[in-house]
């Protein structure tokens, strides 16, 4: 009985190795052999990369797949015919092909895969080329687009108010100027660029009261003096916004519209794909609301697109385009003076970038770029809406003027500032080293109406150095520096350097402990008025020194619970010099001028505290992350402070010492809920109204904003916000009271693209 059983058995496999014989034998004559190496922008292969093939255009057939070793090389059988073939590994690019393959057909395709300029972990902005988060040395926060829609986000301040380090500054709700205060460093020491190209004003800040965050994907925030790499403004960091790329063959749309309190409506649609070598992504966007109280009306329009072609995996090209027209009603500090009925704010940017990045050899990789902004600003006030009756100059007045402590002095004024550059560089990448080279010529261009400046013009340019080091897995090594050659000032020389050192590798509740220290130079150009003002009682300086910076930083970054759990912490210490400031002189023999003043390199200030960070996610559908800033800010000289706030010893003004965030997101099923609140203590301010006030402090506050979505299915989703939650009154600037409650509810219908 038993030999028989085992005989049967015997019969049975013999028969199914023949039968598995005879169909390979057939699959390995019709079947094809793809092959290659996947190498990284330094020549080292890419392992763990899955590379897929499906037949195109046959959504439920078979996926074939394969996965790269160490060395990047992969092959994959699969039978012919027309496939779409794709290759996967973060933090890399995808890449996909259609292909048509014949019978019994081996092709050899090798594939250099770029870093995903996108991704969370990917930082392009601390160094000359995009580098692995872990492996950065200066202090980087980076925001991505599912934090942008988690918050409901609309303008970009909303978005910095919750970075580590981060101060914001509006006079009032929105259309209201905003302004950045990182690390204590003044509002115009933060450089500011849109994909690369600088929409700072020359010398100064940026606005943000109407940067909208429309087809924005990603946010980085640099902390520390960056000018060996960016050149004037970066003095103590850079901010980069990244516009969303097309990435899905069917195209993947978006439309929304919502409305709310204070008459508030909203609406706009993205759409964006990718077309063989070309991918493009587009925006549009409006914006309107009544604001709270008198003139506080606000109006933007947003258009943004992101257009790219790839020659190649070595060869591409990029265009990108943003656009935002704003007009805003001013009422002024209404929380100390009464409000102010016709004054108005203007506001036209518009930023351009094109990069070429190209390859000549495994090792030698090129960007050849062009970026311009443009930013033009029209205030008028044409009638003084109240009035000091002691002041002859207080004219001419509204019918319904008031009276009150001081005037509403009407004027009329135009700002157009213009910045063009081109900048090129060559890097040399090996897997433990990489060196850049590159140089930057920058035209600047401004019209000052209010200052009788008609043109003013000033060429820039420098070149930079920038090396790479990994002498070891866990250790990481950056330097560089740059010679600034400014149409004002002459020629300066600024480094930086730092380094990242895995101090402890693991798994488990302990994991990968990380040290960071950086060091950096910095320097800001005078702004135009500073420099080329013309006004015969208020004269600028063309004898001005740059405004100077020394930065350094120490952070900790401790990896807890198989990652779940992330904490850091960054000690800062920063010491501004050459401030520019304004004093008062006496006028020169002749003149009518009855106040006369001109601009000096004369104050010396620091900032120095610490960014604490906590980010953990507890279970699978909830995140929580908050951090807390100290700034020990302090004015160390100041002979020509106008303002009791400014004077020697004070703090620096609009940067508190305590201030924070805490955030929590819940994930659930189709429902998502984010509460993000933001906390900040009494702050240095003045009320800048020079009629005995003398107000130099600004309470602190807190405020809580919800977002909530529902996912209905079929792509349509609908959501709510509620900025200031409990209605608080509280003011970014003294006398500017903040947006009371702010509720709105919305629409939102999604196609999702696909490959």
């Amino acid at each position: 009985m038993k030999p028989t059983v085992l005989r049967k058995l015997f019969q049975l496999l013999l028969f199914a190795f023949v039968c598995c014989s005879s169909s390979l034998a057939q699959s390995d004559i019709s079947d094809v052999h793809l092959l290659g190496t996947l190498l990284d922008a330094s020549g080292a292969g890419v392992g763990g990369a899955r590379v897929t093939a499906q037949l195109e255009r046959v959504p439920n057939a078979r996926v074939w797949a394969a996965t790269s070793s160490a060395d990047g090389a992969y092959t994959l059988t699969f039978p012919a015919g027309r496939y779409h073939v794709q290759f996967v590994r973060l933090p890399f690019a995808s890449r996909d092909f259609v292909l048509d393959f014949n019978a019994n057909q081996q092709r050899i395709l090798d594939l250099r895969l770029q870093l995903e300029r996108l991704a969370a972990s990917v930082v392009v902005t601390a160094q000359a080329e995009p580098t692995l988060a872990q492996e950065t040395t200066a202090s980087v926060t980076v925001i991505t687009r599912d934090e942008i829609e988690a918050r409901q986000s609309v303008t970009l301040p909303d978005l910095l108010l919750f970075v580590p380090g981060m101060a914001i500054a509006r006079t009032g709700a929105e259309g209201g100027s905003a302004s950045v205060f990182l690390n204590g460093g003044n509002s115009s020491y933060t450089k500011v660029l849109v994909d690369g190209a600088t929409v700072n004003e020359p010398g100064n800040a940026v606005d943000f009261s109407n940067f909208t965050l429309d087809n924005i994907d990603k946010v980085e925030v640099v902390r520390g003096a960056e000018s060996a790499l960016y050149g004037t403004d970066a003095v103590a960091g850079v901010i980069q916004v990244f516009t969303h790329r097309g990435t899905t063959r069917t195209p993947e749309c978006t439309l929304f519209g919502e409305g709310g309190s204070f008459s508030t409506r909203r609406g706009g649609g993205q759409i964006s794909s990718l077309l063989g070598a070309f991918d493009y992504s587009a925006a549009a966007s409006y914006f309107q609301t009544q604001g709270q109280g008198p003139n506080n009306r606000f109006l933007n329009r947003t258009l943004s697109g992101n257009f790219g072609y790839s020659f190649s995996d070595s060869n591409q090209v990029r265009l990108t385009l943003r656009n935002n027209d704003s007009d805003a009603g001013i009422p002024g500090q209404t929380l100390l003076v009464p409000p102010n009925l016709d004054q108005r704010n203007v506001l036209h940017f518009f930023s351009s970038s094109a990069r070429w990045n190209f390859t000549t050899s495994t090792h030698w990789h090129h960007e050849i770029s062009g970026g311009e902004s443009y930013n033009h600003e029209f205030n008028s006030n044409a009638l003084a809406d109240f009035f000091d009756a002691n002041d002859p100059f207080c004219a001419p007045r509204s019918p319904a003027a008031v009276p009150a402590i001081t005037c509403d002095f009407p004027f009329v004024g135009t700002n157009q500032y213009n910045r063009s550059s081109f900048h090129a560089q060559s890097s040399y990448l090996l897997p433990r080293f990489g060196a850049t080279a590159g140089y930057q010529y920058e035209v600047e261009n401004g019209y000052v109406s209010a200052l009788n400046l008609s043109h003013a013009r000033r060429n820039n340019q420098g070149g930079f150095l920038d090396f790479r080091y990994l002498p070891h897995p866990r250790v990481s090594l950056n330097f560089g520096l740059r010679a600034e050659a400014n149409a004002n000032f002459g020629t300066r020389v600024v480094p930086r350097a730092g380094t990242s050192l895995a101090l402890r590798q693991g798994k488990g509740f302990f994991g990968d402990t990380r040290l960071r220290a950086f060091y950096g130079q910095g320097i800001k150009e005078p702004r135009f008025d500073q420099t080329f003002g013309s006004n015969a009682c208020f004269p600028g300086n063309p004898s001005l020194r740059p405004e100077r910076s020394k930065t350094w930083s120490v952070g900790l970054e401790q990896k807890l619970a198989s990652d779940r759990m992330i904490f850091s912490a960054d000690y800062f210490s920063n010491r501004f010099y050459d401030i520019v400031s304004f004093e008062s002189t006496a006028p020169p023999p002749g003149s009518s001028c009855g106040f006369f003043g001109t601009f000096f390199n004369t104050d010396l200030a620091r900032a120095r505290g610490l960014n604490l960070t906590a980010v953990a996610r507890p279970l699978r559908w909830l995140s929580v992350g908050g951090n807390y800033t100290h700034d020990d800010s302090r004015v160390l000289v100041s002979p020509s402070a106008f303002d009791p706030a400014l004077i020697a010893g004070n703090r620096l003004i609009r940067r508190p010492p305590n201030s924070g965030s805490l955030t929590l997101n819940a994930a659930f099923r189709r429902l998502n809920v984010n509460l993000a609140g933001y906390f900040t203590g009494v702050r240095t301010d003045s009320d800048f109204l020079f009629v005995g006030l003398n107000l130099t402090r600004n309470p602190g506050y807190s405020r809580f904003d919800l977002a909530t979505s529902y996912n209905l299915g079929r792509g349509v989703s609908i959501y709510a916000r509620a900025t200031n939650l409990l209605d608080r009154l509280y003011q970014d600037a003294l006398g500017y009271p903040a947006l009371g409650r702010d509720v709105r509810v919305g629409m939102n219908y999604r196609f999702s693209g696909r490959n």
